[in-house]
């Protein structure tokens, strides 16, 4: 009568000196599951404190409660701590925050409890050394911190190796950073190549043993294609101008542009495979609803067809040099969207109808498609264009 299975999660894993046990060496699987693990531990204790309160008498409180469980072992154990409690103190959620748009390959480099977001250097066969600190909060680091204050700085240097088609994170030394527990810390680097978060991009350094001055002089190679720099692909597309009555009979009523897409090539996506996507389109600097349009989504294909045709008029000629058609790739999962990269067809003047626009920041690629377009009335201009990463933010 008196056995009940909620106390078993008192099982004991360390001393009450020691408060904090080091799972960094299991999986996010293997960290998630026993996270699971307490959380049902602690739903049962919440019902059974729902039950617990309705008894009156001392006696059935006393074996409802737990409590005999909990006298028979102080008898038996002395300064224990609850396995549930210490598990509790050791992994924390880790919530994932929106960083808007994505600018381009950034390298995160985490350091004991702190990380540093670097942009990927141009190419460059010669390192330049930098020096950081102030970090943020690690997204991708293992174990509680609690209260610790992210402090310290990380000396490093980046480098493109053209030959090899390598990027190289020398990671020189770290100073004055937090201790994790006790005075102390096991500090290591781990760099991710975002957007990738997988353990593929990952690659990390040795641990150094109990310092907050620990010296690395270590080599991170990620490879890295010049092309994947600041591509997410290639997009097929056919563009075409229709001006004003050039079909007879007085159509089309305004001019026309008619944007063919066809299809896309090599997708990458945040987390790598196959992609659910779909492509949206605004002629700007109209960016209203009205002119947005979107293709269907193609679910799960890295070179997805859409074959769609979007058109928008009331143009005359003179309205292209100063008009930019924004073609960006956008990647769905389940409820949420987000953007892979884009393409900018325009005369790429920097500006529109006589005011500065960050939006008129097409490519060479892009404006050489938009001229032959408005030199070729009439007649489709076939592009295969990169998507690209560095399209320069607008104000909506």
């Amino acid at each position: 009568q008196g056995e009940r299975s909620h106390p078993t999660s008192t099982l004991s894993f360390g001393k009450q000196g020691d408060s904090s046990l080091d799972l960094s060496h299991l999986t996010e699987e293997e960290q998630t599951s026993i996270l699971q693990v307490v959380q049902r531990d602690l739903e049962l204790r919440r019902r059974d404190e729902g039950r617990v309160r309705s008894e009156t008498n001392p006696t059935h409180l006393r074996f409802l409660s737990g409590a005999w469980f909990s006298e028979e072992r102080s008898k038996r154990h002395h300064n224990w701590m609850s396995g549930c409690d210490l598990v509790h103190s050791t992994i924390r959620h880790r919530k994932t925050k929106s960083r808007g748009q994505f600018s381009g390959h950034e390298v995160l480099l985490s350091v004991a409890s702190g990380t540093v977001f670097l942009p990927l250097p141009k190419y460059d066969s010669g390192g330049q050394q930098y020096t950081l600190s102030g970090s943020m909060m690690s997204l991708f680091s293992s174990g509680d911190f609690g209260v610790v204050e992210v402090r310290g700085r990380i000396q490093y240097s980046l480098a493109y190796d053209n030959q090899k088609e390598e990027l190289q994170v020398k990671v020189y030394r770290c100073e004055d950073i937090a201790a994790a527990r006790k005075n102390r810390s096991d500090p290591y680097v781990k760099t991710y190549l975002l957007p990738d978060k997988s353990n593929h991009s990952k690659k990390k350094t040795s641990v150094k043993k109990k310092t907050l001055n620990p010296v690395y002089d270590q080599t991170l190679r990620v490879y890295l294609s010049p092309d994947s720099i600041s591509s997410r692909g290639n997009i097929m597309f056919s563009i075409k101008f229709i001006p004003e009555g050039y079909e007879g009979g007085g159509l089309p009523l305004t001019g026309e542009v008619h944007i063919w897409l066809r299809e896309a090539q090599g997708l990458l996506s945040n987390k790598g495979g196959a992609v659910d996507s779909f492509v949206r389109s605004y002629i700007l600097p109209d960016a209203s609803r009205q002119s947005s349009q979107k293709t269907r989504v193609v679910k799960r294909s890295i070179s997805p067809t859409y074959n769609h045709t979007m058109v928008y008029d009331g143009f005359h000629t003179s309205d292209l040099r100063e008009a930019c058609a924004e073609l960006t790739v956008w990647q769905r999962e389940g409820l949420k969207t987000h953007v892979l990269g884009g393409i900018r067809l325009s005369c790429g003047t920097g500006q529109s109808y006589g005011e500065a626009v960050s939006w008129m920041d097409s490519t060479e690629e892009e404006v050489a498609a938009w001229m032959s377009m408005i030199e070729n009335p009439n007649h489709w201009i076939d592009a295969t264009l990169p998507i690209r990463t560095n399209l320069a933010r607008r104000s909506e």
